[in-house]
């Protein structure tokens, strides 16, 4: 290397270092930085409803304050003395919650190849539309390129990409079963725990059992995950949900749709979604069998990932779920609409399941099992980052929680999983500044929570709206 072509370097490292702009600690590009609405070392957010994530009611007229990226203060307007040097934003008529902290999520998108199912890393747009929809927090139930999502992670962490905190998911712990080329596929319980060592070691902090995994694959990942006080969840079809939990599985994705413990005459360690779907559109809404299986997972501490937008019924509902239609790029927009159109009045079976599944999760709920939220953005492709977050709020709602508990659901309940409510969650003094500025009142209308302002992550305010309007024609390129 030449002593001009070392020096080129060095400057441009120079400049690129100069370029960051200092912000409560943390550096960020200029192109993360054209994103930020507020970025002061003291911000009161004045006169706001606040829904503070803990399940308490909320409250009107309060001011919250937030120094260094942590909630210092949170309380009426009338007792709180803002600092001098504080900016001020004035929330009248406006609502705080949570920053959402969402537990089935994917850097995927929905691609097909020919005529096989397949997936496709969206490393750009999905990480910004996650933070434009609220979630400051996201675990990636499963990945495709666990080296793309673990790096993304880390540029996130350095300023230079935007997007959630994330909670990684190594790659899908699969038995070879399913043409979905971009898989993993793992071959019995040594490889199994030889994969997740090998995950784990890399940084992965999370790990996912798929469909045709086995009872001894599944053992093995969580003697290896539990060694190390990781977790594991499973989207599951071959093992039971009470044998998952007996082994001691953590989380269970997908409600009770994944369910094959209600199957007669079921085979150990095979899978057959069809005859598991058949069971559950059998099964009475106010099973006893269903209750026994909540009451045996709540006693077994196992929480349930509601992931309600991906099973969403296409009769007389949106064509992509929360309005995100334009973020897909011209030709699935029309692939989108096409089988939108198709499926009108043709799926009754899915919403009889749709809305069983919405009773049973509130039976958990109630039961005292820990609920979260996730989207699982994937499936027929109608579910879209950051879109599908807000949407799913909206439809704990429609299943019977009120506004409150929903918002507690994917935000406080989230950090309980993850083992950080003492840092996020909440909106309580000593915490994390994750907060989301809503232009409106979802108590009154849910579907106001639509009309995020300001996503706050450690305190730093970005423009949700911005962030939305040029992620659109995106979605399917990156």
């Amino acid at each position: 290397m030449t002593f001009s072509t070392r020096w080129h370097l060095v400057l441009s490292a120079v400049l690129l270092m100069g370029a960051y702009a200092p912000s409560l600690g943390q550096q960020f590009t200029p192109q993360v930085q054209e994103f930020i609405k507020v970025q002061d070392p003291s911000v009161a957010l004045v006169d706001a409803k606040v829904i503070d994530g803990t399940g308490r009611p909320a409250l009107l007229h309060q001011t919250v304050l937030i120094k260094q990226g942590r909630i210092v203060q949170v309380g009426p307007v009338k007792k709180v003395k803002v600092p001098a040097d504080a900016k001020v934003i004035n929330c009248a008529g406006k609502t705080l919650i949570p920053g959402l902290v969402m537990l089935h999520e994917h850097l995927y998108y929905t691609m097909p190849m020919g005529g096989f199912f397949n997936i496709a890393q969206m490393p750009y747009s999905f990480p910004r539309l996650y933070l434009a929809g609220g979630a400051t927090t996201i675990r990636t139930a499963g990945s495709i390129e666990p080296q793309t999502d673990l790096a993304i992670k880390r540029m996130i962490g350095e300023g230079k990409l935007i997007g959630p905190d994330m909670d990684v998911t190594a790659p899908y712990m699969e038995e070879p079963s399913l043409d979905i080329p971009a898989l993993n596929t793992i071959n019995g319980p040594e490889d199994a725990a030889a994969s997740t060592k090998f995950w784990a070691d890399k940084g992965c902090t999370s790990f996912k059992m798929y469909m045709h995994a086995t009872r001894a694959d599944l053992k093995a990942v969580v003697q290896q995950a539990h060694q190390r006080n990781l977790k594991v969840t499973g989207h599951l079809a071959s093992i039971t949900y009470r044998e998952a939990a007996e082994i001691g599985i953590d989380n269970l994705e997908h409600g009770f749709m994944a369910s094959s413990d209600f199957m007669p005459n079921k085979a150990p360690d095979v899978a057959d979604y069809p005859a598991a779907r058949q069971s559950l559109l059998k099964l009475p809404v106010n099973s006893p069998a269903m209750k026994d299986l909540i009451s045996f997972l709540v006693s077994k501490r196992v929480a349930i990932t509601s992931t309600l937008p991906v099973f969403e019924p296409y009769t007389g509902r949106e064509v992509v779920l929360g309005g995100g239609l334009e973020a897909l790029i011209p030709q699935l927009q029309e692939r989108e609409q096409a089988t939108w159109q198709q499926n009108q009045n043709k799926d009754t079976a899915s919403v009889r399941l749709f809305k069983k599944e919405m009773v049973w999760e509130k039976q958990f709920y109630d039961a005292g099992g820990l609920l979260v939220s996730g989207t699982d953005p994937t499936g027929a492709g109608r579910t879209i980052a950051g879109y599908s977050n807000r949407r799913q709020i909206e439809l704990l709602v429609e299943g019977g929680f009120t506004p409150v508990q929903a918002i507690k659901i994917s935000t406080l309940n989230g950090a309980i999983y993850l083992g950080r409510e003492k840092e996020i969650g909440t909106i309580e003094a000593g915490k994390q500044a994750d907060l989301v500025l809503i232009n409106g009142d979802p108590e009154q209308d849910i579907q106001q929570v639509r009309r995020m302002e300001i996503v706050f992550k450690k305190g730093v305010g970005f423009d949700s709206v911005k962030l939305f309007e040029t992620m659109k024609g995106k979605v399917g390129l990156n």
